[in-house]
């Protein structure tokens, strides 16, 4: 079973965008992205890489200007509907630009036009843009594999081979890679030209005979299930081997959910939605209009499917008729004996959690009998292993950095620690070899690899570089595990255990050409934010760079969701820091999982200003230690991290000379009215609540853009097919800095939007959109704040 693990610090994949650093270069998400799956999801996940304006005379616009009035920038005058108002206790709160609410609508499709087209004039004088992209795809370009898994008599593996859209399913007959053929099993690149549908997870049978793999059109969060006979000769490749037979089953309206084989391989447990009222025949052509209304998630519901039999025919399998906003996971032990439900509300760290025993259900109509082991949302369980009648869960029940428990089906109330508590976070376990655990812990951001038993006690400490697991293959019954490594300066190590021999050996080592690696280093600093908190944050930087206040910096940050931002690699990254002699800092707010859940939830609800506070003070730190100055500082962060960006901006807009805020959450009024939004009232809160809205709406970006001072170059990128983070949030905020700031004679910096169509929220984004983006990111980021390049 492959687990991809560098994006999987939470549950679920239903919160606000996932930050991840991915090789291939700097994209917005989450895994990946970290993006957590229920537990038992996360080896379905497979590890990838991943206009012209209304008038026929648009102003041009140089890439940096001088504060004055003649240099000014002309932006298109965005209609404001005075009329448009909201009462919130007491308090109106006027909307002038709902109208950009609606994407489809024609005035919206002009503004969205126009707005490009100043951009995209912009992006074209920033003369380091054509190099950053160039250098993209020349670094880029190398082999990535995730680690095997084996299902039957056959090995799988992703792989991309540099700079391919989406990476590639491969099939072989041994793990032994570099000395045996192997063959292409399953190849996104070839449903579409332009690379835009991707693999959101799969699912191999126990007998490795069948697959089922859950694709997305366009970045969009709403799938399409499709299914594969894999011992087949129907169906062949080009070499005359045997690849499978693709299946007429197809399951549709399906969003955020599992994919697992039934037992007899029969068919699949899934999650799907209602079919939306505004579908039409053919899902992908109505994505865009599906996800216009919040109405389309919810009533999530658990299914069965019968492979052979219609959509239509799929048993309901569990649905709590009295809730409608709830959303649901399944898994089977892998002794193949207990089906288990997971049941959640929101994104907060806290679940339900029934089973029952599949045989005695299978041959039944109707919803399952659940046996409701956990009932209440008052804390995190997750499914870790079975053995007879005793499953092992791991919690933060009594223990906010986590624990292994186990508890007796007999004595269901019962609950014993496994593996105590610890000052350091206990990230996830794996049941190996039978009766071991695999356990990864972080301590300081840092990833530990350790092996338990059932009965607590510590086996083997693994002796890994400072970094992060970033996937993970094995299975309860395996005498061996693969894992892969990777940190800031390290694109991934897979290595290969053998339990029988007590062996550890590389398997396969990525190789990056291009940059030379040597001459950075990483660093980690602690500095204290306004509170007197003390936060951690990683420094990427050359080892020969001189501490004299003269260098350009990039922050890039997140903060919420209890995700945490653990070394990984990035090429734009490293990029940013090789040619510029540049600074990055990471620094680990409040809001991540860094320090367990207290630290996560000293950065939400009406604490969410400690994220801001951690953010700047970050910034004044390295001000002060020499390594860059406020006017050669830019921050950068996607979704929640976007919400971060444009707060701190907002607030303190003289600490940075740049700020990128991608895919952003930034009406924090009415964030909850669309999509999956509602979902994230328990990280932010909800203004229909009084006492909510008086701290939301003292941040809210799109509610706190001042006049008085001069704010940072400003971009912000949305796309047109984010159904998660909706790009109203980017259309109304740019919308409201350029009419307070815009024709201020001291706004001398451009206030920007950047608007993609056929993309999404960044998952499954193809590659040649992601360097295109990632360049003209960094080609303005380097301009604003005179950045030199360095050859």
């Amino acid at each position: 079973m492959y687990w991809r693990l560098s994006s999987i610090p939470k549950w679920n994949n239903i919160g606000c965008k996932i930050p991840t650093l991915q090789k291939d270069a700097f994209r917005n998400i989450s895994q990946t992205t970290k993006q957590k799956r229920f537990e038992w999801q996360d080896g379905l996940k497979r590890e990838g890489r991943n206009a012209c304006g209304i008038f026929n005379s648009i102003p041009f616009i140089p890439c940096r200007t001088n504060s004055t009035e003649s240099n000014r920038y002309q932006y298109p005058i965005t209609r404001r509907d005075e009329s448009v108002e909201d009462d919130y206790h007491g308090i109106k709160v006027k909307d002038p630009y709902r109208w950009l609410e609606d994407p489809f609508n024609q005035e919206t499709q002009h503004w969205i036009k126009q707005q490009n087209e100043i951009t995209n004039n912009h992006f074209n004088q920033c003369t380091d843009r054509s190099k950053y992209l160039n250098r993209l795809k020349e670094v880029s370009n190398f082999v990535d594999i995730s680690t095997p898994s084996k299902y039957g008599d056959h090995y799988y593996y992703w792989k991309n081979e540099g700079l391919q859209n989406q990476s590639i399913l491969y099939q072989c007959d041994s793990d032994n890679l570099l000395h045996v053929s192997s063959r292409v099993f399953f190849d996104p690149n070839t449903l579409n030209q332009s690379g835009t549908t991707s693999v959101t997870s799969s699912a191999h049978s126990e007998s490795g005979k069948r697959w089922a793999v859950s694709l997305s059109h366009a970045g969009s969060d709403w799938n399409t299930i499709h299914f594969k006979e894999v011992d087949s000769t129907i169906r062949e490749n080009n070499d005359g081997q045997s690849v499978g037979r693709d299946l007429e089953d197809k399951l549709e309206y399906v969003k955020y959910s599992s994919l697992v084989w039934s037992p007899d391989e029969s068919g699949v447990f899934y999650c799907r939605y209602p079919k939306p009222s505004s579908v039409s025949e053919d899902l992908a052509e109505s994505t865009s209009k599906m996800r216009k209304g919040v109405d389309e998630t919810k009533l999530q519901r658990v299914y069965f499917h019968k492979l052979g039999t219609s959509q239509s025919e799929d048993r309901l399998i569990y649905g709590d008729e009295s809730e409608e906003n709830l959303f649901y996971s399944v898994a089977i032990s892998e002794d193949q004996e207990y089906l288990i439900l997971r049941i959640n509300e929101n994104c907060s760290k806290s679940n339900k959690l029934f089973y029952v025993k599949w045989n005695e259900e299978k041959e039944k109509t109707g919803m399952i009998t659940a046996n409701k082991l956990i009932d209440k949302f008052e804390a995190q369980y997750s499914f870790v292993d079975s053995q007879d009648s005793t499953f092992f869960l791991l919690t933060n029940k009594d223990a906010m950095r986590n624990k292994l428990v186990k508890v007796d089906l007999s004595k269901p109330t019962e609950f014993v620690d496994v593996i105590p508590e610890t000052f350091d976070v206990l990230q996830w376990a794996k049941p190996v070899n039978n009766d071991l655990f695999l356990v990864s812990y972080l301590k300081d951001v840092k990833t530990s690899l350790q092996l338990y038993n059932q009965m607590g006690k510590l086996v083997k400490d693994f002796n890994i570089p400072i970094g992060e697991v970033v996937s993970l293959s094995t299975k309860k019954n395996w005498t061996e595990f693969y894992f892969k490594f990777a940190s800031f300066l390290s694109p991934g190590t897979t290595y290969h255990y053998d339990f029988i021999n007590d062996k550890m050996e590389v398997w396969h080592q990525t190789e990056v050409k291009g940059i030379e690696l040597d001459t950075m280093e990483t660093e980690q600093i602690f500095y204290n934010s306004d509170d007197g908190t003390r936060i951690p944050m990683f420094v990427v930087r050359k080892k020969d760079m001189k501490k004299d206040g003269k260098n350009p910096s990039l922050f890039y940050g997140y903060g919420g969701f209890g995700i945490s931002l653990t070394p990984v690699f990035s090429v734009a990254l490293l990029l940013w820091v090789h040619h510029y002699n540049a600074v990055l800092a990471i620094p680990n707010l409040r809001g991540g999982d860094e320090y367990g859940e207290d630290w996560h939830q000293g950065g939400t609800m009406e604490r969410k200003q400690n994220v801001f506070d951690d953010f700047k003070s970050a910034a004044r730190e390295l001000t002060k230690l020499g390594y860059s100055n406020p006017k050669q500082t830019a921050i950068l962060g996607g979704s929640n991290g976007g919400l971060l960006v444009a707060a701190c901006t907002n607030q303190n807009p003289e600490l940075f000379g740049a700020a990128v805020a991608q895919v952003g959450v930034l009406d924090m009024l009415r964030f909850h009215k669309f999509t999956v939004g509602y979902a994230w009232t328990s990280e932010y809160g909800c203004s229909d609540n009084a006492k909510d809205f008086e701290y939301l709406f003292k941040y809210s970006p799109l509610h706190t853009v001042k006049t008085g001072k001069e704010f940072p170059s400003l971009l912000l990128t949305t796309a047109d097919h984010d159904d998660r983070a909706v790009p109203l949030h980017s259309f109304k905020y740019i919308a409201e800095v350029q009419h307070k700031l815009g024709n201020e004679p001291y706004q001398g910096n451009p206030l920007l939007i950047r608007v993609e169509e056929d993309a999404g929220h960044g998952q499954g984004k193809p590659v040649s959109k992601v360097l295109e983006e990632t360049a003209d990111v960094f080609g303005f980021i380097a301009n604003q704040v005179e950045a030199k390049w360095l050859n």
